[in-house]
C-alpha cells in the first residue's frame, strides 16, 4: 500500500510539472541560488555580517569569510499561530543576539553585510538600513533581499507586506550606496502561480471546503496559462515580482 501511494504520488508530481512546468515553485530556490554566488564571488578572508541571520542557513557557504550571524531571537518558530508560522526555530550557531537596529559593534567593522528576507519583519526597516550601513566599511557591499509582496508569515514579528525597488533606490542612495545590481526574482505570472499553488493548503488551513476533482483540473489550466505566459513575459516583473535582489557599494 506504501508503494502505491509512493507510485501516485511520484505520478502526480510528474504529471504538474509536464502540464504546468515549474511556474511558481522557484522562488526561494533562485534566491538561494543568487546569494550563493554572489557569496561565491567574494575574496577570502573578509568580514561579513549575516543581519537577521536566523538559524545561519547561509554560514555553510562562508567557508572562506571571517562570518558573524547575529539575530533578535525571540520568533521561537509557533509566534502567534497566526498566518504561516515555521514551527520550529534553532539559534545555536548565532554570534550575536540584539536588536538588528543595535547591533554591538563598532562602526565600520564588516566587509560584507548580507541581510534575506528580513525587512519585512523589522518595524522600522529604514532604521535597520542605517544601522547596517553604520557597521560597514567604506567601499563595503551590502547584499539584501525581501518580498516584493508576501502572506503573513512569523507572526506577530510581520510588519511589512513586501518592498518595490523604489524603496531601495530612495533609501540606499540615501545613504550614499551606489545600487550595482537589482534583480528582481519571478514575475507577475510567476507570483500569482505561486499563490495558486497554495490554495490547497489554504484551503484547509482556513476553510472547512474541500477542492473537489473540478476544482483542480481548474487549477491545472490556470497554471498551464501562467507558465505560457511567464515563458512569454514582457516585463511584468515591474508589476509584480517574488522580490528584488539587491547589491549595493558603500561609497
Amino acid at each position: 500500500m506504501l508503494a502505491l501511494n509512493i507510485m501516485i504520488k511520484n505520478f502526480k508530481s510528474k504529471l504538474n510539472n509536464f502540464i504546468t512546468g515549474m511556474v511558481g515553485t522557484t522562488n526561494s530556490a533562485t534566491r538561494d541560488q543568487w546569494i550563493i554566488s554572489t557569496l561565491n564571488s567574494f575574496d577570502g578572508g573578509l568580514k561579513i555580517l549575516d543581519a537577521g541571520a536566523g538559524e545561519s542557513k547561509y554560514k555553510k557557504y562562508c567557508t572562506h569569510l571571517d562570518y558573524t550571524s547575529q539575530d533578535f531571537a525571540e520568533y521561537d518558530g509557533e509566534g502567534d499561530n497566526k498566518g504561516i508560522q515555521k514551527h520550529t526555530r534553532d539559534y545555536s550557531e548565532l554570534d550575536i543576539i540584539s536588536d538588528i537596529c543595535d547591533i554591538p559593534v563598532e562602526d565600520s567593522t564588516y566587509d560584507i553585510v548580507l541581510c534575506s528576507e528580513v525587512l519585512e519583519h523589522i518595524p522600522d526597516p529604514s532604521k535597520a538600513l542605517i544601522e547596517l550601513d553604520r557597521v560597514l566599511k567604506p567601499n563595503g557591499i551590502i547584499l539584501l533581499t525581501a518580498p516584493f509582496a508576501s502572506l503573513t508569515h512569523y507572526s506577530p514579528y510581520h510588519y511589512a507586506t513586501g518592498f518595490n525597488i523604489h524603496f531601495y533606490n530612495f533609501h540606499l542612495e540615501k545613504l550614499g550606496f551606489e545600487i550595482l545590481e537589482s534583480t528582481p526574482n519571478g514575475n507577475y505570472f510567476e507570483f500569482l502561480a505561486q499563490e495558486i499553488r497554495r490554495i490547497e493548503f489554504a484551503g484547509k488551513e482556513f476553510s472547512d471546503k474541500k477542492i473537489r476533482f473540478v476544482g483542480k483540473i481548474s487549477i491545472y489550466v490556470i497554471l498551464y496559462y501562467l507558465n505560457k505566459f511567464s515563458k512569454n513575459d514582457k516585463n511584468s516583473f515591474e508589476l509584480l515580482n517574488y522580490g528584488y535582489h539587491i547589491k549595493a557599494l558603500k561609497k
